[in-house]
């Protein structure tokens, strides 16, 4: 499949994996700085095409280029002992704060918080990360396509004219574009997963609170978390995010890694409604896979009533609760319609989604004792226009109903479960999909090591410029 404006050849990608970079370093196969200049140069060359960032930290990340190789001159590999992602290129989406960089959030309205880092970005630094930009959300995050008012549509890499997914969707697509490392996103129905499994990549949406959220998201549904190339790499990154941060009340002490292997696990497999046939005959590649790595795998219903209605609510009360009658006009057209319905909703309307909340969250957990893990298709469509906030064939009459085709996400915000979608193959039209691994809450060392046995087994897939692509493994 050629798209109609094939991206300029940036491949192989310049960013690689953060074991990769740290040999460029040590090897003298590549300064800091030169690598840093070439990132920035890749940025430049590719990102007028999708999208993918709204600031770039020129300045900034040369000068923090700089300071990272004379560190490793000085020091060599035991510079890396307390930075281990010591030159290490990391975009963050626009949500989160930083003090160096505007945070717009996708909007027009002005950002009445601290120019401060957020807990997030503040330990990336303290690590040696290079942070070279923030990259695209739609407003305040409240759609899964990534379309502001800010900037045009985050286009997908493998296919500009599609969307990257969202609201997470820039972060993503730099990934996936190679422009970055890894990124930083949120996740409050999916936000994360979404855009990684349309883009190809990994995203890993933690246990609620296991990464500081600050400010803290009113909903209480939204997580922070990393995407990259691999799964090593989110292992690595969340060694670095995770721990308590008194301005999250809900922030939660990491556990330990386990070094253990994964064992023989039961797995529930899902499939929800709307799955394509396309997405199906990828996903259904993964099943026997995990058959042969040991596991159990059995098919079972989706066990829960889909609480689409009560998730409406939540985020509609949050929105209505950050935003004026004063500044309708600046707002996005598509959240406006949220914030609006959000003002009429009652106190008991509310109690009733915490009641569905809570529900779901009880009967999970039943599930769940059953189960180690629970595998299903992250979205069950392939990535749709660019400049659509949802699929075409979404029935919207009221403007509620525009996260309603992606059923496998927003339920474990809900229930505040671990969720990694991981990239499963891709489609005969050249377009990736993902397979998402849920576990316990607070099994988030068993997610990742489950999905990073599953990942040497698949073959990768990796765009090239025009649409082409190709498995690696």
């Amino acid at each position: 499949m050629v798209p109609p404006f094939p991206l300029p050849s940036t491949r192989p990608p310049v960013c690689r994996s953060i074991r990769e970079t740290r040999q460029l370093f040590l090897t003298g196969r590549s300064t800091v700085v030169e690598h840093v200049e070439n990132v920035l140069a890749a940025v430049g060359d590719v990102d007028p095409t999708i999208g993918a960032f709204v600031a770039v930290a020129d300045d900034r990340a040369r000068s923090e280029a700089d300071a990272a190789d004379q560190l490793i001159g000085a020091l060599g590999e035991v510079a890396f002992r307390d930075r281990p992602l010591l030159g290490v290129p990391i975009a963050v989406k626009d949500l989160i704060q930083t003090r160096d960089l505007p945070t717009r959030r996708g909007s027009l309205l002005p950002n009445r918080r601290p120019a401060v880092d957020a807990p997030a970005v503040a330990r990336l630094r303290a690590a040696g990360a290079i942070l070279v930009g923030k990259t695209a959300t739609s407003e305040y995050g409240w759609s899964a396509s990534t379309v502001s008012r800010v900037a045009g549509p985050t286009r997908n890499p493998w296919a500009p004219e599609r969307t990257a997914g969202g609201s997470s969707g820039g972060s993503a697509a730099a990934v996936a574009a190679g422009l970055s490392t890894a990124a930083v996103g949120t996740d409050g129905a999916g936000s994360i997963r979404i855009p990684a499994a349309f883009c190809g990549v990994v995203g890993f949406k933690p246990s609620f609170g296991r990464v500081p959220y600050v400010p803290p998201s009113a909903e209480r549904l939204s997580h922070l978390g990393p995407l990259a190339r691999e799964v090593a790499d989110i292992t690595a990154l969340m060694a670095v995010l995770v721990g308590p941060d008194h301005r999250d009340p809900d922030s939660v002490a990491g556990a330990a890694a386990p070094t253990a292997a994964p064992a023989a696990l039961r797995i529930g497999w899902l499939e929800f409604p709307g799955t394509t046939d396309e997405v199906r005959a990828v996903t259904g590649m993964v099943e026997p896979v995990l058959a042969r790595l040991g596991h159990r795998v059995e098919r079972i219903a989706v066990p829960f009533t889909d609480p689409y209605g009560a998730l409406v609510d939540l985020l509609a009360a949050a929105e209505a609760a950050a935003a004026t009658p004063e500044e309708d006009q600046l707002c996005d057209p598509g959240r406006l319609a949220l914030v609006r319905y959000g003002r009429t909703l009652t106190g008991a309307a509310l109690l009733r989604a915490e009641e569905t909340r809570m529900a779901l969250r009880a009967r999970l957990h039943r599930v769940m004792e059953r189960y180690d893990l629970l595998a299903m298709a992250t979205v069950p469509i392939t990535p749709f226009a660019a400049d659509d906030v949802a699929p075409p064939a979404t029935t919207d009459p009221d403007g509620l109903r525009w996260l309603a085709w992606s059923p496998a996400t927003y339920p474990f915000n809900f229930t505040g479960q671990p969720a990694l979608s991981l990239p499963a193959g891709v489609t005969p039209h050249g377009l990736p999909v993902g397979v998402q691994l849920v576990g316990r809450v607070g099994d988030d060392d068993l997610v990742l090591r489950a999905a990073s046995r599953l990942e040497a087994e698949l073959a990768r897939p990796t765009p090239r410029p025009g649409g082409d692509f190709q498995g690696e493994r």
